[in-house]
């Protein structure tokens, strides 16, 4: 139920200039979908909708559908950030530019290598524990190839 409304929200708001949840949920109610306000209210945060100048000089939602996907994201953090990456015995090193630890971790974290156990950031320095210094070097290998 959830993405059949969903989709019949993103269609109306191409379709009309609505300014208000008042105005959504009339035209949802039109199409046969009777949903509270609330509901109304978290569809528009679940769909991430926006308001831009409508052509009648209100308001009006649009719905923003980024073009990168989530991989394409943290790969461009890892090439963003990422300055060295070394090998500690089964521990990788990895330097960024100052303030993008954090960040990269996350990345590092998301992609879901195989060979990580885990990471822990500072600023500008992550140390990612592996299961032996074998898969050490296979993910320096894998993140260098990302570089």
């Amino acid at each position: 139920m959830k993405n059949l409304r969903h989709s019949k929200i993103i269609n109306l708001i191409k379709k009309y200039d609505i300014e208000t949840q008042e105005e959504l949920l009339d035209k949802l109610k039109k199409e046969g979908l009777n949903v509270t306000q609330a509901t109304i209210s978290r569809d528009i945060r679940d769909l991430k909708l926006t308001k831009a100048a409508s052509s009648k000089g209100g308001h009006r939602y649009i719905f923003k559908q980024s073009s990168e996907s989530f991989y394409e994201k943290y790969i461009r953090i890892l090439k963003e950030g990422l300055l060295s990456v070394e090998q500690a015995q089964n521990m990788v090193v990895i330097k960024t530019v100052a303030g993008m630890a954090m960040a990269v971790a996350a990345a590092v974290d998301a992609l879901e290598l195989g060979e990580v156990i885990g990471c822990i950031a500072g600023d500008d320095t992550i140390m990612c524990a592996t299961k032996g210094n074998e898969e050490a070097v296979i993910l320096i290998d894998k993140i260098k190839k990302i570089m």
